[in-house]
């Protein structure tokens, strides 16, 4: 009888427990994931340091990014520049080699782009279409790449800029010429209308030539990545973040502006349409900022003035809106002189157009990666979690099955690789467990 007695007392007891263990948990909310398995990049340079001396503070939100080691690689392509649309595919232009069965180039006269659908969600099991390619003159120039794509309101505007080469230098096109204009697809990229634009007559009207002209500022632009649709632009304009360089140089050096090397970084904008996207009455120009420290933009272009600059350290440039961490993230390669080893960084500002803080420099990074951009439909929910978009090593042996790239997966093709954003504890917690060195 005394054993009997006593069960219902710890049936009791033991209920109540987990009823106040039950509310201590709702109060503290569900149990936080583990983070990813990271390991930060193996060869970064010591910043503030002799050998790369920061023109920004680093930053405090994004302490580094790390890598998981997941990646995954597509087609024997470059330049991909997915935009995310409102059909929940992304569609990236793409050149210089082969999706599906067609071949593309675009260098010389009888210069092409592609251009492709991406269908999926998740990033290592992506299904790519090949939507054809199109022809595009380069004269005066002698390439015509694809550069600033959008897909917004089921409209796909595709630009295209000019390169042009130097005989005396052995380099990669160390020429960066003036951005053309946008042809416009009303069907996802099954027809096109041409822009009416020209290399010799291009939208914001700038030159160039081996004679050393006046340097371009927007030479090859590409829409900041606002998620599906542009759904978090914060006024419904449609923004482009392009390289350039200004004369005279104070340290000048042969290929400074190309199409991976530059010295500044400019802003433009525009409300998209078919009828504003190549008439240049219908851009602003970020002008710099005003005495109360606001952006002052002006549709006139000799006033735009750089958003980030540092000399001999800029090129290619991409911008994505993080919505989840209420940041914009720069992704910028120093690619001279070209044809070698290149390097990455990542800025980040809560605003479009700065303060800039540095969240990672990558040396070396590829080694030879380039075009790297982060799709906004690849972050995760809490903003910490994204993939890194890339092609790489266009110089070196990707067809030797002993060359893997560094990291891994890095190739000439479509790559991407999974990174996460670190805050300072998950930094402070690889250093503790030997996976990163504290900075």
């Amino acid at each position: 009888m005394t054993a009997f007695r006593k069960t219902p007392w710890l049936v009791i007891v033991c209920a109540g427990l987990a009823v106040l263990a039950a509310g201590w948990a709702a109060q503290a909310g569900p149990e936080k994931p583990k983070p990813a398995a990271v390991k930060l990049w193996p060869q970064y340079v010591k910043m503030d340091s002799w050998a790369i001396k920061l023109p920004i503070p680093r930053s405090e939100e994004i302490a580094d990014i790390g890598f998981t080691g997941r990646y995954a690689t597509y087609e024997h392509a470059d330049t991909w520049y997915p935009s995310w649309a409102a059909d929940g595919n992304l569609y990236s232009p793409w050149t210089d080699g082969r999706v599906g069965t067609e071949d593309c180039s675009s260098a010389g006269k009888d210069a092409r782009t592609g251009q492709a659908k991406i269908e999926g969600a998740d990033p290592l099991a992506l299904t790519i279409t090949n939507l054809g390619t199109v022809a595009g003159d380069p004269k005066p120039y002698e390439g015509r790449y694809p550069c600033g794509s959008l897909v917004h309101d089921g409209v796909w505007y595709y630009g295209t800029y000019g390169l042009l080469d130097h005989p005396a230098w052995s380099m990669n096109w160390p020429i960066l010429a003036p951005f053309v204009g946008f042809r416009v697809s009303r069907d996802f990229g099954k027809t096109w209308m041409d822009t009416p634009r020209t290399p010799a007559e291009p939208l914001f009207g700038e030159k160039t030539s081996v004679w050393g002209a006046e340097p371009v500022k927007m030479g090859s632009p590409h829409f900041v990545d606002f998620g599906k649709d542009m759904e978090h632009s914060p006024d419904g304009m449609a923004y482009l973040v392009g390289h350039g360089a200004s004369a005279p140089d104070p340290n000048p050096r042969a290929g400074n502006l190309s199409w991976i090397t530059g010295d500044e970084i400019y802003l433009a904008r525009v409300r998209p349409s078919p009828e504003t996207m190549n008439d240049p009455a219908s851009y602003e120009f970020f002008a710099g900022l005003g005495k109360d420290g606001k952006a002052v933009w002006s549709g006139d272009f000799s006033k735009i003035r750089p958003v980030f600059s540092w000399n001999n350290h800029c090129g290619c440039v991409t911008m994505t809106y993080n919505a989840p961490l209420r940041k914009y993230l720069m992704c910028i390669t120093d690619g001279w002189p070209t044809v070698k080893s290149m390097d990455t960084y990542v800025l980040e500002s809560s605003a479009i157009t700065g303060h800039w803080k540095m969240a990672a420099y990558w040396k070396d990074f590829g080694p030879q990666a380039y075009f790297v951009n982060i799709p906004s439909k690849f972050i995760s929910a809490d903003g910490r979690t994204a993939w890194l978009s890339y092609s790489a090593n266009f110089t070196y042996a990707q067809d030797d099955p002993a060359f893997t790239g560094n990291p891994p997966g890095s190739g000439y093709q479509w790559c991407l690789q999974e990174i996460r954003l670190l805050d300072r504890a998950e930094l402070t917690n690889l250093a503790r467990v030997g996976a990163a060195k504290s900075k």
